[in-house]
């Protein structure tokens, strides 16, 4: 899909609404996790020191329409300030009088936070009078948010169809990366999934059977598939009403030429709790009493030998329990095979969602893969083939 982007934007006085996502963790009123905001930087400074008035919109949390303190981005944009290296001004609202004088006031390179846009039910339901009533406050509109792009709300699709519309630099290294990654990759194509149900990722499965060369299935997901094959996986969590399901996915993949990697040994416990004794074994001889928690050793050999083979990785989900020590060591161990055969200039490597965000900082591998998506929901989306609102509205 073609956007338009910032490349030979002019922007001098202009009033730039930038829909970020700001939606970041917080403890005792406190940012606990700056990487969004690390993220945004680069286009606000960039729209800044090309002498825009940068208005950024988002939301944060679920107040479902209702003004709730303990949801105020005024804490957010202090965090932003400090990140951004520059001053960072508040308005207690995203439209109306207190939005309105807080844009009159700015200058140049001035930096805007408006308040939650998810005070008002008109966010959510991509209403048009309050889309309106946020498009008077500027006149041009810069994405920045892949991570709420799934979504059809006032900020990030019909604002975008009020005003001229870009993708900002972290939307369009979003778009970029997944492009190469799906859109037309370099082949072999490989996708690792894991997780723990089938059912939370049916569409996505479905799609990528039809899309890659080699689909790697991992977490619990795969206990299902091993089940539907007739393989006794104990007290191992599974999903038996989707037996039917796993081997539909599995024929399917077959008549694509999509070959299915699943676990060949398992590392199984007999209580899920940190620490637990361990034992490893072959799939096929898990203990009645035992559950499958982590892969096995020759699995994780097995799939970075085939990884070795590819030229193009997507990735979504972890190999095992990795919360819970011991069982990160599978998805640690083949976050780290990737991280090589990429610095190696061997694999271009694209992942993305929270969990596997979250395994691939535990294994110290974010900066080497060759795209970490921090968009959850998104990525997930893109991944299933979905067409996402607020990308289709940046269609230039």
């Amino acid at each position: 899909m073609a956007f338009r982007t910032l490349d030979g934007l002019a922007v001098r006085g202009r009033r730039v609404l930038l829909r970020a996502d700001l939606n970041v963790p917080m403890q005792d009123g406190k940012v606990s996790d700056p990487t969004r905001l690390e993220r945004l930087c680069p286009t606000i400074r960039e729209l800044a020191e090309k002498g825009a008035k940068v208005i950024v919109l988002s939301h944060f949390d679920r107040p479902k329409g209702r003004r709730v303190p303990s949801m105020s981005l005024r804490p957010v944009a202090e965090a932003l300030s400090g990140v951004l290296g520059r001053p960072v001004a508040f308005a207690e609202d995203c439209i109306g009088a207190p939005a309105e004088t807080a844009v009159a006031a700015m200058r140049e390179g001035d930096v805007l936070v408006l308040e939650n846009t998810r005070f008002h039910p008109g966010e959510e339901q991509n209403d048009a009078a309050f889309a309106d009533a946020l498009a008077r406050l500027g006149d041009l509109y810069v994405n920045d948010a892949f991570s709420a792009a799934h979504r059809a709300h006032a900020s990030t699709e019909a604002l975008a169809r009020r005003l001229p519309a870009y993708a900002g630099r972290l939307m369009q290294a979003e778009l970029e990366a997944l492009e190469r990654a799906l859109g037309a990759p370099a082949r072999p194509l490989a996708a690792i999934v894991g997780g723990a149900k089938v059912s939370t990722k049916l569409d996505l499965l479905g799609n990528l059977v039809e899309r890659v060369n080699l689909l790697v299935i991992g977490g619990a997901m795969a206990n299902t598939f091993l089940a539907a094959r007739g393989i006794a996986v104990g007290r191992s969590l599974q999903e038996p009403d989707l037996h039917a399901t796993a081997r539909g996915i599995e024929a399917k993949a077959k008549a694509a030429g999509c070959e299915i990697l699943l676990p060949i040994d398992a590392v199984v416990a007999h209580e899920f709790r940190a620490h637990a004794p361990t034992e490893t074994v072959p799939v096929g001889a898990v203990p009645a009493e035992a559950m499958i928690l982590d892969l096995g050793p020759l699995t994780c050999a097995a799939i970075l030998d085939r990884l070795a083979e590819c030229r193009t990785l997507v990735w979504n989900g972890p190999l095992g329990a990795f919360e819970t020590p011991p069982f990160d060591t599978a998805t640690v161990r083949v976050a780290r095979g990737v991280a090589g055969l990429t610095r190696a200039g061997r694999l271009l490597s694209v992942a993305g969602g929270g969990d596997t965000v979250a395994a691939l900082r535990q294994a110290g591998v974010t900066e080497d893969l060759s795209y970490v998506s921090a968009a959850g929901g998104a990525f997930l989306e893109w991944l299933e083939g979905k067409t996402l609102p607020g990308v289709a509205a940046l269609a230039a």
